[in-house]
C-alpha cells in the first residue's frame, strides 16, 4: 500500500554541503548505496549564476558565509508511492516542487529507493531548499548570505523566509499548522498522480485518531532495530495490528455490546486459571525431578553463554558506533578547516599548540605535591641550623660577659647552666638535622623522577595534538606558498600590463605622426623627406594612409597599425626614427645602411 510520510527538517551551518553530497551520493557517498539501495533520480535549480554548474557550490558558500547559528537549508523528507513507477515518482516531485518552491528558492532533489522490511521497494525523495528568495539580483557567494538591506536590496543579501507565512514569526500552533497543510496539498497532488496513472490506491495524511481506526501510532524503529530478526518483528508486528483492527471491526458487527461479552469471559478465564494452578504446579515439579543436574547446568550454561554473546554483540555495536562517531567528527573537522583562511588557520594553529612540555611538568600535580615535600624538608633542614648558629651564638655572647665563669666551666670546676643548656640546644638542633638530610636527599631523587615521568606522560599526550599542528602548519605552508604565487603572478600580469599600455601609447604617437602626414599629402602638400629612401616605410605608411578615404576607414586601419606595432617593439623604433627623419632631416652621425626596414 502507499504510505503517507512528509517531514521537515533544518540544518545549520556545516551542516548543508555534506548532506547536499549525502543525497545525491557525491564524494565519499558516492558508493554508499546498502541494502540494493539505488539513486533513482536527482536534480538541481534556481541556482545563482556562480553556482549553476556545480549545487555543490552553492551549500559549501552557505556553510561559510550563513550566520553561525543561521539555519542554511531546509529538507522534506517524502514517502513516494511504490505503486508508481521510477519515471512517474520522478514527474511527481517535479509538479510538486514547481507547485511549492517554484523559482522562489535555490534547490536540490534525489530520489532514493531502498528495499522496506518486506523486501519490496520503499522510494523516498530527500527536497533540500534554502530559505534564501531569489529577487532578480546578481550577488557573489558571500553577499548572497549577509543580512537583508530593505532599504537597499541589491548592498544587503537574498532575503529569507519560505510559505505563505515568509518572514513572520509564528507561534509553534500556526507552525504545525503550516506544516499539517502542506502534508494536505502533498496529499492531494499524489492522489492525482495515483488516479492519472490508474492506481486504485490513495494516500491519507490524515492521523489514526483523525481517521478513527482505533490503532495507535507506530513508534519510529531505529536503523538497529531493523537487523536481524528485528526485521521480522517488525513485519510480524504490522501483520498483526491489522489483524487486531480487522478484528475489532468484525466484533463490533457481531457482538455490538462487547463490554458485557468481555466481562463474562474474564469471569470463566480466571476460574480455569484457578482450576489449573494446580494442575500446572505439580507438572512444575515434576519436571524438575525428572530432569537430571546435568541438563539443568548444560541449560545455565546455555542461558550464561547466550548472555555473553549479547553483551559482546552490543560492545561490538557501540565499538562501531563510537568510530563513526569519531569519524564523523575528524570529516567535519576537517572539513572547518578546509574553509579557513591562511589568518583564521595560523590562529587555530595557536590555539591548539599545546603549552611547552617543561610548564605542564612544573604544573603537574604529582610533581607540585613531591616538590612541596622536598621543600618542607629543606625547610626544616634550614631551621635546625638556624636555631645551632642562634644557640651558639648566645653560648659565645654569654662566656664574653661572664668570662670567669666560663673559665671555671671550661675546666671542669663548675658548669654553668646556661652554657649546658645551649650545648644541649645546638646537639639536639644537630641530630634533627642529621636526621633530615637523607630525607631531602630522597626527596630530591623523588622529585625528580616524578619530573621524569610527568614528562614521559605529557609528551606521549601531546602526540596527537602536535601531529594535528603539523598537518595544520603544512597547510598553512601550502596556503602561503600558493598566495606567493598568486602575488607574484598577479605582479607579473600588472607588469605586463603597464608595458603592454606603454607601447600601445608609444604607438598611437607614431600613428598620430604618420596621420598628419598623411592629412597634408590630402592637402596636396608634397614633403620631400618622404622621398629619402631611409624613409621609404614612412612613405608607404603614409601613402596608405592618404589612399584610404577619411572616416571610419582610415579610423579602422589606423587602429589595426596600431595594434600591430604595439606588438612590436623594433618596428616602433625604426618607424620613430625614420619620422624623425623625415620631420629633421638627416643625422650625419646616423647609419642607415643597415636599416632593412619594416616588412608588410
Amino acid at each position: 500500500m502507499a504510505i503517507a510520510r512528509l517531514s521537515m527538517k533544518v540544518g545549520k551551518a556545516g551542516k548543508a554541503s555534506p548532506h547536499a553530497a549525502y543525497i545525491a551520493r557525491e564524494g565519499k557517498y558516492a558508493d554508499r548505496l546498502e541494502l540494493g539501495e539505488k539513486l533513482e533520480a536527482t536534480a538541481a535549480g534556481n541556482m545563482p549564476a556562480w553556482a549553476q554548474h556545480n549545487a555543490q557550490e552553492f551549500w559549501r558558500a552557505a556553510d561559510a558565509h550563513e550566520r553561525v547559528n543561521g539555519t542554511t537549508y531546509r529538507e522534506m523528507e517524502i514517502a513516494l508511492p511504490r505503486e508508481l513507477n521510477a519515471e512517474q515518482r520522478a514527474d511527481l516531485v517535479r509538479d510538486f516542487v514547481r507547485q511549492e518552491i517554484g523559482d522562489q528558492h535555490a534547490y536540490q532533489w534525489a530520489i532514493h529507493t531502498p528495499l522496506a522490511a518486506d523486501d519490496k521497494e520503499q522510494p523516498h525523495v530527500h527536497l533540500m531548499f534554502s530559505e534564501r528568495q531569489r529577487d532578480g539580483i546578481e550577488r557573489d557567494p558571500e553577499q548572497y548570505f549577509k543580512r537583508y538591506n530593505a532599504k537597499v536590496p541589491e548592498k544587503g543579501g537574498a532575503r529569507k523566509g519560505y510559505g505563505p507565512h515568509a518572514g513572520e514569526t509564528l507561534t509553534a500552533a500556526a507552525r504545525a499548522a503550516d506544516l499539517k497543510a502542506l502534508r494536505m496539498r502533498w496529499q492531494d497532488m499524489t492522489n492525482q498522480h495515483l488516479e492519472s496513472a490508474g492506481v486504485d490506491v490513495r494516500i491519507d495524511m490524515r492521523s489514526h485518531a483523525e481517521r478513527k481506526t482505533g490503532l495507535e501510532p507506530e513508534a519510529k524503529q531505529l536503523p538497529s532495530q531493523w537487523r536481524g530478526a528485528g526485521r521480522e518483528n517488525v513485519i510480524e508486528f504490522r501483520a498483526a495490528r491489522v489483524a487486531v483492527a480487522s478484528a475489532s471491526a468484525e466484533l463490533r458487527r457481531e457482538i455490538p455490546d462487547a463490554g458485557a461479552e468481555v466481562i463474562n469471559l474474564e469471569a470463566e478465564r480466571e476460574r480455569r486459571r484457578q482450576r489449573s494452578d494446580s494442575f500446572f504446579a505439580e507438572t512444575i515439579e515434576r519436571l524438575r525431578a525428572e530432569i537430571s543436574p546435568a541438563v539443568l547446568a548444560a541449560a545455565k550454561e546455555s542461558r550464561k553463554q547466550l548472555i555473553e554473546d549479547k553483551e559482546r554483540r552490543e560492545r561490538e555495536q557501540q565499538v562501531v558506533a563510537e568510530q563513526r562517531l569519531t569519524q564523523l567528527r575528524l570529516d567535519q573537522e576537517q572539513q572547518r578547516i578546509e574553509r579557513m583562511s591562511l589568518v583564521e588557520l595560523r590562529a587555530e594553529i595557536e590555539r591548539q599548540r599545546p603549552a611547552p612540555v617543561g610548564q605542564l611538568v612544573t604544573a603537574d600535580a604529582a610533581v607540585i605535591e613531591a616538590a612541596q615535600r622536598h621543600e618542607a624538608l629543606v625547610d626544616e633542614a634550614k631551621q635546625a641550623g638556624t636555631i645551632e648558629r642562634r644557640a651558639a651564638r648566645e653560648a659565645q655572647q654569654w662566656r664574653e660577659a661572664h668570662s670567669v665563669q666560663a673559665k671555671l666551666h671550661d675546666a671542669g670546676l663548675k658548669q654553668a647552666a646556661y652554657l649546658v643548656e645551649r650545648a644541649e640546644v645546638v646537639e639536639q638542633a644537630d641530630e634533627r638535622w642529621l636526621v633530615v638530610a637523607p630525607k631531602i636527599e630522597r626527596a630530591r631523587e623523588a622529585l625528580q623522577q616524578e619530573r621524569y615521568s610527568a614528562e614521559i606522560r605529557i609528551t606521549q599526550a601531546q602526540v596527537p595534538a602536535l601531529e594535528c599542528v603539523s598537518a595544520l602548519e603544512l597547510r598553512a605552508a601550502d596556503l602561503e606558498l600558493r598566495a606567493a604565487e598568486l602575488a607574484r603572478v598577479e605582479s607579473e600580469q600588472r607588469v605586463q600590463a603597464q608595458r603592454a599600455k606603454q607601447a600601445e601609447g608609444s604607438a598611437r604617437l607614431l600613428m598620430r605622426e604618420l596621420r598628419g602626414m598623411a592629412a597634408k599629402l590630402d592637402m596636396g602638400r608634397t614633403l620631400k623627406a618622404l622621398s629619402d629612401p631611409a624613409a621609404k616605410d614612412v612613405r608607404k605608411l603614409v601613402e596608405g594612409l592618404a589612399s584610404v578615404p577619411v572616416g571610419e576607414q582610415r579610423d579602422t586601419l589606423a587602429e589595426l597599425l596600431v595594434a600591430r606595432f604595439a606588438k612590436d617593439g623594433g618596428g616602433r623604433l625604426r618607424l620613430s626614427e625614420q619620422i624623425d627623419l623625415v620631420k629633421n632631416g638627416p643625422r650625419h652621425d646616423q647609419d642607415f645602411d643597415n636599416d632593412h626596414g619594416i616588412s608588410f
